[in-house]
């Protein structure tokens, strides 16, 4: 039965209530542990396809009589556009189309950043559009442009509000404290790199537009294009069956798509507007760099009496803040906490969320940080984040629908306990060392999200809704759900997704809460299809619904009968047995969070500054998991990714114009199958019993939160330098190795 219910739906971090409709639920979750299908290793459904290079991404789609385009962009940090003539462009060969300011607003005369776009031409061949640009007569106004996020704030030149959290008395905490530490942390700005790049392929047909992009959210661009060329939501269909990456990036349309659009509505052809791999790091987004100016204050016990933190992030020319404090507030036990955040205003590129966005940056400072509060405590790091382990969330004041932190801890100690081992490995200018952090994450999910279901007399079922699986294993995960509801096996269930004319709503992909939100309504569809083939065995055969059930593809009884499921479904001939599902609404008053540990092992030549990640160890509590090795995969996935922003990748900036000078993948640094260091991953696999009739949590961002403070405190442990700026080049390292020998004559002159 349909019920009409307000509830809270999460999506990293950020809270809406809303009246959904949703069927009724009555599923108890399946045992903890492995099921016959759930819980199992599975490898990727769409594995064959990718590797047959028969998957088509939106960089694939061809249509006849497409355009192609090239954007004129900003090479100033700050101008303003004084002359822009286009008529050269437009008598260019293969020009069918060019595209002003004036006729979108996605383009602009006063660009804010390098890389804003200001025109746009479309041609027959991109080499065509490009020759075109070149063409283009323009004038610019130079401005000085902003860089600096410090100097933003104290001209409160911000993106938003200063966001100010309290609890408890923080000045009273530090006064209590036999310890207190102060540090500065910083990170740097990272850029995303998907490996394919921001892209569309608009297509209008009477009135209706086809969106074919690379998104990680098919309804949310079809609402927004909808609205802005003000057409009705069912007039626009969405296409996204495969994509290469987006990693929290590809939420919007984005202006490539506003862009295509209207080239097409103006030309009556298709049009694609593709980044380059240099747009791409220019104006795709980015995770914000970040000042965090700490503070933590302790008992000699280890008990903390005070966490207090001043945020500066520099988000550019437009986006949103991060909730880059959000560890410090949730993390620990801590009475006492404040922070402020401020979102500076800057000439540069505007950020976009970017895989656990701010958790990963305040993460590394604040898990840093209580390594130095461990050293002068002279407690073990890990004993320290155990005496202040929080048994409820003390933001909201709401208990955890989960908790296994402790456990995670539990199972950290045979990696924690190898540090003597690797401590004695060390040789010549080579130190090794033992470090660990910890993680805490969203993950809920939540409604609306549907699915259908069906049957037909082979047997075989088909698995329909209109979500989107950016690359994480989405659709292997929703296979096996089905199949284990249906007891069939996972290759008699087929998927489709992507598409928003041939599925139901399904939320974003992104916030790790993806799976969490679309397999609970996969299995409530999966479950309404098993009811109605159980009626039908029951009628076929004259026995009760209470003695059948279905395993092994088959329809058993429990008095020793069994019919394979064709025989049953083969007596439809033409008919179908359809089911629906839908997501139920998340635990009322409680907090739903994933957390973690990592324990990583370097080795640090102090004489060059190199470092090399050996191994790191990755324990995380998210629910049950639905497939271990997709699951695995996801926590290696995530722990590369990590290891670049640890060490080596940095967008950089000329200081004085602003233009980046990070545009090409042999200038930006990412990390190469050759810096991947042994990963060891144990999930707990615990259901939570308060989430939904699975139990699952996500896991795409977990896995890269705790990395870098990890990596940053096992480099401490091993050579007593205190790492406080990502990334850890060679130059840092050197930098810190230098400021702890320093320290060590300074104690060794005060001794004497």
């Amino acid at each position: 039965m349909a019920r009409l219910i307000r509830t809270e739906k999460e999506v990293e971090g950020k809270y809406t209530e809303q009246w959904i409709v949703v069927e009724e639920d009555s599923l108890d979750q399946w045992p903890e542990g492995p099921q016959t299908t759930v819980g199992r290793p599975a490898a990727r459904v769409t594995g064959p396809a990718r590797a047959r290079g028969e998957a088509e991404y939106t960089a694939d789609v061809q249509l006849p009589g497409m355009l192609h385009t090239a954007v004129l962009r900003s090479p100033h940090g700050h101008a303003r556009v004084t002359r822009l003539e286009l008529g050269p462009a437009l008598e260019a060969p293969g020009v069918r189309g060019v595209l002003t300011p004036e006729e979108c607003e996605h383009l602009t005369s006063e660009p804010g950043y390098p890389g804003e776009p200001v025109a746009a031409v479309a041609a027959d061949t991109f080499a065509q559009a490009e020759a075109a640009l070149a063409r283009i007569d323009v004038d610019w106004e130079i401005v000085e442009p902003r860089l600096d996020p410090d100097d933003a704030v104290r001209r409160e030149e911000l993106i938003g509000e200063p966001q100010r959290y309290e609890r408890g008395d923080a000045d009273r905490g530090l006064a209590e404290a036999d310890v207190v530490v102060e540090a500065e942390y910083r990170t740097q700005t990272v850029l995303h790199n998907a490996l394919e790049t921001h892209q569309s392929v608009c297509v209008w047909e009477g009135g209706r537009l086809t969106v074919y992009t690379s998104t990680q959210f098919i309804w949310g661009v079809r609402a927004e294009v909808a609205e802005h060329f003000g057409i009705p939501e069912d007039r626009v269909r969405v296409v996204c069956r495969y994509m290469g990456g987006g990693f929290g990036a590809k939420t919007t349309p984005g202006e490539y798509t506003y862009i295509a659009a209207q080239l097409a509505r103006k030309t009556g052809r298709p049009v694609r507007c593709a980044l380059t791999r240099r747009e791409e790091n220019l104006a795709s987004g980015n995770r914000h760099a970040t000042i965090q100016r700490l503070v933590a204050g302790a008992r000699e016990d280890g008990t903390l009496t005070a966490l207090g933190g001043e945020f500066t992030m520099a988000v550019g020319w437009d986006g949103f803040q991060s909730s880059t404090a959000g560890p410090m507030q949730m993390l620990y036990a801590c009475d006492n906490v404040r922070t402020v955040e401020y979102g500076a205003k800057l000439n540069t590129g505007p950020n976009a969320a970017f895989r656990a966005p701010g958790f990963v940056e305040g993460t590394f400072g604040l898990e840093c940080l209580l390594d130095e509060l461990a050293a002068k405590l002279g407690l073990d790091p890990l004993e320290l984040r155990r005496r202040n382990y929080a048994d409820s969330d003390l933001v909201d004041d709401r208990p955890f629908s989960s908790k296994n932190l402790l456990e995670c801890y539990r199972r950290a100690e045979p990696h924690w306990g190898r540090r003597d081992e690797v401590r004695a490995r060390s040789e010549g200018p080579w130190r090794r060392g033992v470090g660990l952090a910890s993680q805490i994450w969203y993950g809920a999910g939540g409604p609306p999200s549907y699915a259908w279901v069906r049957v037909g007399s082979d047997g075989r079922a088909h698995v329909i809704t209109g979500g989107q699986d950016i690359g994480t294993g989405t659709t292997t995960a929703l296979a096996q759900i089905a199949a284990e509801e249906l007891g069939l096996p996972l290759d008699r269930v087929e998927i489709s997704i992507g598409d928003s004319d041939r599925g139901p709503y399904a939320s974003i992909s992104a916030g790790s809460s993806t799976t969490p939100s679309l397999g609970p309504a996969v299995r409530a569809a999966a479950a309404d299809v098993a009811r109605q083939i159980v009626e039908v065995a029951a009628q076929r055969h004259d026995l009760e619904e209470r003695v059948l059930s279905l395993r092994d593809g088959n329809v058993v009884s429990a008095d020793g009968g069994s019919w394979g499921l064709e025989e049953i479904t083969g007596l439809f001939d033409d008919a179908q047995i359809i089911g629906k599902g839908s997501r139920g609404p998340n635990p009322t008053g409680m907090r739903v969070l994933t957390f973690g540990v990592q324990v990583a092992e370097v080795a640090v030549d102090v004489e060059t500054g190199e470092i090399r990640v050996e191994r790191i160890a990755a324990i995380h509590d998210i629910g049950r998991v639905i497939n271990p090795l997709g699951a695995s995969s996801q926590v290696e996935g995530g722990i590369i990714q990590g290891l670049g922003h640890t060490l080596s990748e940095q967008r950089l900036l000329d200081p004085e114009s602003g233009a980046v000078l990070t545009q090409t993948l042999d200038a930006y640094k990412l990390p190469t199958i050759a810096d991947v260091p042994e990963i060891v991953t144990e999930l707990l696999d615990i259901p939570d019993p308060h989430l939904t009739n699975l139990g699952a949590k996500g896991l795409g961002e977990p896995p890269i939160i705790p990395t870098a403070a990890a990596i940053a405190n096992a480099i401490r442990d091993a050579t007593g330098a205190d790492v406080r700026s990502l990334p850890i080049t060679r130059e840092e390292m050197l930098r810190a190795l230098e400021e702890a020998r320093e320290r060590e004559r300074a104690v060794a002159g005060s001794a004497g």
